[in-house]
């Protein structure tokens, strides 16, 4: 099999520091260099659309909802893993771009919903279909069915294990 740079730094590793267990790197170092190689891969994909990985994410999550594709800013920010300022970002950004509409809850005139546009939900229809379309083949290149399942279970094992299954 054909080496890479984790070979290559894990040898580099082995001469440096002989009794280092450098091992871990075989996996984690390769987890790593994936996800950012798939994340420049997905950046390309979605800049044509004038979207980023964050714009795409939001987007993406509120569309997934029940219809009418809305959440609170609380709920958007959790599902997104981010700090309530960068969230009042986004959505301030996704908003001026006609993405994404605020609305005040009937019941509660405090709590605003994040509500997906026709707009905004046909941006996310149009370029979701290329976006997992590419990395299923990235996947297929090199992996079979069987592989890619086994693999997805041992990522999730591992996420579930550092991240207790947020």
């Amino acid at each position: 099999m054909a080496s890479d740079r984790i070979d290559l730094i894990q040898g580099q590793w082995q001469q440096a520091s002989p009794d280092l267990d450098v091992s871990a790197l075989a996996v984690v170092g390769r987890i790593l260099r994936i996800a950012r190689l798939l994340e420049r891969q997905r950046e390309a994909l979605l800049a044509p659309h004038g979207l980023s990985l964050w714009s795409f994410d939001v987007l993406a999550t509120l569309r997934r909802q029940p219809p009418p594709h809305q959440l609170t800013p609380t709920e958007l920010y959790g599902a997104l893993m981010l700090s309530s300022g960068a969230m009042t970002n986004r959505i301030d950004r996704l908003e001026a771009d006609g993405l994404v509409e605020r609305h005040r809850e009937t019941t509660d005139r405090r709590s605003v919903l994040v509500r997906l546009t026709a707009r905004g939900a046909q941006l996310v229809e149009t370029v979701l279909p290329v976006v997992v379309g590419n990395e299923r083949e990235r996947l297929e290149q090199c992996t079979t069915s069987e592989e890619r399942e086994l693999l997805a279970g041992l990522l999730r094992r591992q996420l579930l294990a550092l991240d207790g299954g947020d």
